[in-house]
């Protein structure tokens, strides 16, 4: 049985801080990050956003883009890292706000940046296995980076759902393949009430990003039979601009391929929502036959590839939610102080 995307949808904060402002703070050379990171600003969660507002936020629009009837969706999975309780899901407050409830299931998953893509695979089983009618995959965070930490720079919040069905009539793309890559690669962690994450420094980029990408994305090129020039666009992982345009390069991709999707410089690193967000924006202005492919990365470590073929349904339900340009659209910006305040960094005693 085929499955694919029937529906999508995407959340991203209003405000926003610009590298700049964090780098005046801690003395760093601005333009020197900038260049580096190949990250302009990031977007920042409002006083009253949490992962579970934002799942929220971007269910209903996926709900809303192809008139989904929530009754039919017998799973929500919720991936990330930053869930707003320690024992208590975010997915069956997801359920519950999208009227999906009682006669579902749903639990929360965590793979770091990856858990979204990992609830995709899990709803493509359900779903292709006849088990569920449609699954509903979300990739959402508030992500964390320890002030004066190089993680500020690029941790930033946003979610993308995608729901999960079997009909093609339905599909705005098909999932043509998948196939995952993953080892025990202590890269990045945050160990049970720790407000930030650790990084492993020379783990974080080749034994890390690069090794499970490049990984992930041979290895479902080699099981289809594909190669870059079979595909119109493609997404990679996104924890700056840096590692997804390198990657892009070694595997043989354009940069004309991934530009649709790189939308990094402007958001920050969504962390289970990024190469999420990257395929929505994607969709948003694919066209049908297009082929798109897309590698995510989560930390600890591994890759899932996705192969993707957009179908002539994109075009009635593209403009029907928010789409992921213009969520980016009319930031509001703040200050250094003002964001320390929204994420937490300062603290009544």
């Amino acid at each position: 049985m085929s499955v694919g995307i029937v529906s999508y949808g995407a959340y991203i904060p209003k405000y926003r801080i610009k590298v700049e402002d964090i780098a005046r703070v801690w003395g760093d050379d601005a333009d020197i990050l900038s260049a580096g990171l190949m990250v302009n600003e990031k977007s920042v969660p409002d006083m009253d956003e949490d992962t579970a507002t934002i799942a929220v936020e971007a269910a209903r629009s996926a709900v809303a883009r192809n008139n989904i009837d929530p009754k039919r969706i017998g799973a929500v999975y919720t991936g990330s890292e930053s869930h707003p309780y320690a024992v208590k899901p975010t997915s069956t407050i997801v359920a519950e706000a999208i009227e999906a409830t009682p006669a579902m299931t749903a639990a929360d998953f965590e793979f770091a940046c990856k858990a979204g893509t990992a609830a995709i695979q899990a709803c493509m089983g359900l779903v292709g296995s006849g088990m569920v009618d449609l699954g509903m995959a979300i990739g959402a965070d508030v992500s964390q980076g320890a002030p004066g930490d190089a993680l500020e720079y690029t941790a930033a919040a946003g979610g993308v759902a995608c729901i999960i069905g079997s009909k093609e009539s339905e599909m705005v793309a098909v999932i043509e393949d998948t196939y995952s890559f993953t080892t025990d690669t202590p890269d990045f962690w945050r160990r049970e009430g720790m407000p930030y994450p650790e990084h492993g420094g020379r783990f974080t980029g080749e034994p890390g990003y690069f090794k499970h990408v490049s990984g992930a994305a041979k290895g479902l090129m080699e099981k289809m039979g594909t190669s870059p020039s079979d595909y119109d666009n493609a997404v990679f992982h996104q924890p700056n601009g840096k590692f997804p345009s390198r990657v892009a390069k070694m595997l043989g991709f354009s940069k004309e391929q991934i530009k649709p999707g790189l939308v990094v410089p402007r958001l920050g690193n969504t962390y289970s929502g990024s190469c999420m967000m990257g395929i929505a924006a994607t969709l948003d202005k694919a066209k049908p036959g297009d082929r798109i492919f897309a590698t995510a990365f989560g930390s600890g470590a591994g890759g899932d590839a996705f192969s993707f073929r957009v179908t002539d349904k994109i075009d009635e339900v593209r403009d029907a939610a928010p789409t992921v340009e213009g969520l980016l659209a009319d930031p509001i910006y703040m200050d250094y102080a003002m964001y320390a305040k929204h994420k937490g960094k300062i603290r009544l005693a």
